[in-house]
């Protein structure tokens, strides 16, 4: 099977030559073959090819499964014309395509040259490797341009690639597309796309289909990564991949501002995935000296189908991307958190917020963060943005007393911020109105009562991080949930470099894009290199800023506003794609939900354990009972919580397609499994169906410890073998009935 799967990624490059899969062994990263100008990159399972051809041109060769160190493929050639219609620049797989040489499919960069060519012909011009990095600069035929390709290998089984644009000349270029990078897969017939899109409470859909020629185009123009869509791809084979086996090409990009990733099927079967920086309204003016870097786009291959690539993807978070502590190895597991919004939204004083903290400290929360409402004249979302002082008429004496209380308790404090908007009726926005987003004699566009500051102004960025500091430096702050509100109008800068109020230049201005990301991502970097213990939650009316940038600077995200047990399971199965559960913060809140769905205590608590479990119902309205049951369930969450966060996620059965739906994680060193288990509604009195556990020890025997034994009546010592062959059987009866299971490997 591995050979006939190397086959057929290798023959979409090349004729087949001297191929040889082997097993995961000790390999070098980067393998460079000088005598045939070929560059093998081992990351995982899996081997990426790039060769220079006989014209020059960098060449995709080979993407697929891990060769030997003694397996090559054949050396780079360039594709044949065809008819008059098509060049050899655009049959060949170019690595880094740029517009020019008759190439008319997507292209990766497309420049404007000083003289009024708007053409490029990249060449090869060399290339260095470093450990697990290898860099290859190529170089345009005719102008002082040179891009520089970056490849970073990853043993967790992922490859990063991402671009960096230098002008070595005297005039400005300017560059209308800068993607991170083209992934071309092996040609042929019978792929499937999958990815994702959503809206406002309902983030996280997942979409698949045929993978038909032409274009599919995912993007997000609205300033932030966007509700809309999602940066993962995924693309796998219709009659071979499934959740548990069968190729898988997929990757996603670190980027938190407009993006684009363009899945093309070409006339002649070739698909590619092209994705970085969004073409929209996009201009970068490339001055003499300097460059523009593009974002990191990460993607592997598997052979493990959909669920081992979204495996892949939750361990290069873990291991790569994600916040460290010291010297840790990976982050730690998130706190069970409380969150005081749907209690009170912003109708509170100190002693509300006290007596709820008192009630989170007995049903186990560690975490308890104040929402929106603390600051400024803030009753309601009409004024206050901007003005980041505790507000005496809720905290007469400040926040001290409260944190104290909540210390007291025996858990850590947070605070909800939301540092990049304003509200005009603020003192902020009248002392400076001009730090809003804006163009000059047009009408601003407000949402939700609220503008957007122009982050990419030096003194905005000064202002954010110095009221932040400060507010972290004078209050034992842990944790900020970071919101973002609105998507991005008028965005206009008439202050950026190269643009005037007397001189206005369009192109100048839309540097906006870039640097007002740049400038979030450097005051995050500030505040928690001068703050090591601080953490931060990614929050954007839900799950709209989600995305490998700002997860390099953020420890978990807030993936819906939408907190509906029923709907969140969607929500979280499409979430789990592309992003490990350790970031997947879920609350357990009051019903009726969103939908008006009376579902039990329980049912919510199981959905919340899918991710980090949070809880965000009003405590001061349970009864003992619910008190009581809550104490249960995070004391047995606890139990759980690594393996569920930082374990290998086997999604056994979707709530998509039916009423049960179970998720088993298995933890990294394989001593602990954990099964959740759901029933939605029941049907004709059909029992639940027997649920065949994954990933675990076939020779090993299992200790099994039901969340409720009374649904549970199998043995209590089972062999793996057994349990992955003929299952487990629940007692779930009824409408949101739900349990879990916990399983001990014994020595």
């Amino acid at each position: 099977m591995l050979k006939a799967l190397a086959a057929v990624a290798c023959c979409s490059f090349v004729s087949l030559g001297l191929l040889v899969p082997s097993p995961v062994s000790a390999q070098t990263a980067v393998r460079s073959q000088p005598d045939r100008q070929q560059w093998y990159l081992n990351a995982g399972k899996m081997t990426y090819v790039v060769g220079v051809n006989e014209q020059g041109i960098l060449q995709s060769l080979y993407w697929g499964p891990k060769l030997s160190d003694r397996g090559v493929v054949p050396v780079a050639k360039s594709l044949p014309e065809r008819a008059s219609q098509y060049a050899p620049a655009a049959t060949t797989p170019q690595e880094y395509p740029a517009y020019g040489a008759g190439i008319f499919p997507e292209t990766a960069l497309k420049v404007n040259s000083p003289n009024g060519d708007r053409t490029l012909i990249l060449k090869y011009e060399s290339a260095k490797v470093t450990g697990s990095q290898l860099e290859i600069v190529l170089k345009d035929t005719n102008e002082p341009l040179r891009v520089h390709l970056y490849y970073q290998t990853f043993p967790e089984g992922v490859l990063a690639r991402w671009s960096r644009i230098e002008n070595t000349g005297k005039g400005s270029f300017g560059i209308e597309n800068a993607a991170s990078a083209t992934w071309n897969l092996p040609a042929g017939t019978g792929y499937t796309h999958r990815w994702l899109t959503g809206m406002w409470g309902g983030e996280f859909q997942l979409n698949e289909e045929p993978l038909k020629t032409g274009k599919s185009v995912q993007e997000s123009r609205t300033g932030h990564t966007s509700h809309e869509a999602n940066p993962w791809f995924s693309i796998g084979k219709e009659e071979q991949t499934t959740e548990e086996a069968g190729p898988v090409w997929f990757g996603e990009l670190g980027w938190s501002g407009n993006w684009q990733i363009v899945t093309e099927y070409t006339s002649l079967r070739q698909p590619r995935v092209t994705g970085g920086y969004n073409p929209f309204d996009f201009h970068w003016t490339l001055a003499p000296g300097t460059s523009l870097e593009t974002p990191k786009f990460y993607a592997g291959y598997t052979d493990g189908g959909d669920g081992e690539a979204s495996r892949i993807l939750s361990q290069l978070q873990l291991q790569e991307i994600l916040p460290k502590r010291g010297e840790a190895r990976e982050p730690k597991p998130r706190p069970i958190i409380y969150n005081s919004w749907e209690a009170t939204e912003m109708n509170f004083t100190g002693d509300t917020q006290i007596a709820l903290a008192e009630r989170a400290a007995k049903v186990g929360v560690e975490r308890f963060v104040i929402d929106d409402g603390w600051f400024g004249k803030r009753d309601d979302d009409h004024a206050g943005l901007g003005d980041w002082t505790v507000t005496p008429k809720k905290f007469p004496q400040g926040l001290r007393p409260v944190i104290d209380r909540v210390h007291a308790l025996g858990m850590d404090f947070g605070i909800w911020v939301e540092p990049e908007m304003v509200n005009p009726d603020s003192d902020l926005y009248r002392q400076h109105p001009e730090w809003a987003m804006q163009f000059p004699n047009r009408e601003h566009s407000e949402e939700r009562h609220q503008l957007m500051l122009n982050l990419a102004r030096p003194d905005v960025k000064e202002w954010m991080f110095n009221w932040l500091d400060k507010l972290v430096s004078e209050n034992d702050i842990a944790f900020l949930k970071w919101d973002y509100n609105r998507i991005w109008s008028e965005p206009g800068w008439n202050m950026a470099p190269g643009s005037s109020p007397e001189h206005p230049n369009p192109d100048a201005e839309k540097a906006i894009y870039l640097e007002a990301v740049r400038n979030l991502y450097d005051v995050i970097d500030q505040l928690r290199a001068k703050h090591p213990k601080l953490e931060i939650e990614s929050c954007s009316s839900g799950g709209g800023r989600v995305d490998l940038g700002i997860l390099e600077r953020t420890d978990e995200v807030w993936p819906s506003d939408n907190t509906d047990a029923l709907d969140r399971q969607d929500i979280q199965f499409g979430y789990t794609q592309a992003y490990t559960p350790q970031t997947m913060v879920a609350w357990v809140t009051d019903v009726p939900s969103m939908d008006h769905r009376m579902v039990p205590l329980q049912y919510r608590f199981v959905v919340a354990m899918q991710g980090a479990l949070g809880i965000g119902a009003n405590l001061t309205k349970f009864s003992d009972a619910d008190l009581a049951l809550s104490a249960k369930l995070t004391k047995f969450y606890k139990t759980i919580r690594t393996t569920v966060q930082q374990g290998k996620l086997y999604r056994l059965a979707s709530p998509l397609t039916g009423d049960p739906s179970q998720m088993e994680y298995v933890a990294q060193d394989g001593s602990q499994a954990v099964l959740l288990a759901l029933q939605h509604s029941q049907r004709l009195r059909l029992p639940y169906p027997t649920v065949r556990l994954r990933g675990i020890d076939p020779d090993a025997m299992y200790r099994l410890r039901p969340l409720d034994p009374e649904k549970y009546t199998g043995e209590e010592v089972v062999s793996g073998s057994v349990l992955m062959g003929d299952g487990v059987n629940l007692k779930l009866e009824g409408d949101y009935d739900s349990t879990a299971l916990i399983l001990e490997r014994l020595p």
